[in-house]
């Protein structure tokens, strides 16, 4: 084995199975949640698309699962077109 390989005369090639390894998707993130994982996407030095999908994967892949609740504030708070209203709660 060598203990150096020039790299400078080899002909660069893409991935030819890149399209198959990510889909493009459309998702709307609310604006201080995209910021979020710009600041730190820029602290790590990487784009902060991956950054989100990094935090995705291992959502997924440690199975993790949102609890969601509703929690009413009682018949007295309506919005606006007097329907009653409460709160959305969740955890992780």
């Amino acid at each position: 084995m060598r203990v150096h390989y020039d790299f400078s005369k080899m002909k660069g090639e893409r991935n030819p199975y890149i399209s198959r390894l990510k889909q493009p998707i459309t998702i709307r993130l609310d604006k201080k949640t995209v910021s979020y994982f710009k600041a730190l996407a820029t602290e790590l030095g990487m784009p902060y698309q991956n950054l989100i999908n990094l935090y995705l994967r291992d959502c997924a892949l440690h199975r993790k699962k949102l609890e969601f609740k509703w929690h009413h504030r009682g018949p007295n708070h309506r919005n606006d077109e007097g329907r009653q209203t409460g709160q959305l709660c969740y955890s992780l």
